[in-house]
């Protein structure tokens, strides 16, 4: 099973927007990276120097987005969604991009379900809840 590092998720992305501004040919998932990278031009100086992204912490200055961690989450997302699993996050994230009208907004949202639902599993050492992930992610979609 593949489990990076936070330096090979660093380099990865590095990596991506290397190649983006460079007009180099990417894989499949670099081009998605690539999609998420543009989304956040914010991001695009702490991308630019792969030595410090490796080096920073972002638990140090914590009013900051890691945006490490923030394009990882688009990118699990994104998986999620393409295989649903778990069962029920596609219609979940489509219901909730057609009420934001954005599928950026709607990612957002739906990090906010994935981080609590992480956080709880870890909080009581079990297995994550995919259900109430998706239930989550459901009430955003349904609420004004």
């Amino acid at each position: 099973m593949f489990n990076p590092t936070q330096a090979d998720v660093r380099r990865f992305l590095c990596g991506v927007h290397a190649k983006a501004q460079s007009g180099a040919p990417m894989e499949a998932i670099e081009t998605l990276a690539s999609l998420w990278i543009a989304e956040h031009p914010d991001y695009h100086a702490d991308l630019a120097d792969v030595d410090a992204a490796i080096a920073r912490n972002y638990d140090e200055t914590p009013q900051q987005t890691n945006p490490f961690l923030h394009l990882s989450m688009h990118l699990s997302i994104s998986e999620q969604c393409s295989i649903d699993q778990p069962r029920g996050i596609r219609q979940a994230v489509e219901l909730l991009t057609h009420k934001r009208n954005s599928l950026h907004a709607a990612h957002h949202e739906t990090m906010e379900c994935l981080g609590r639902m992480v956080w709880e599993s870890q909080r009581a050492g079990r297995a994550p809840d995919g259900a109430a992930y998706i239930d989550c992610v459901q009430r955003h979609a349904t609420r004004d």
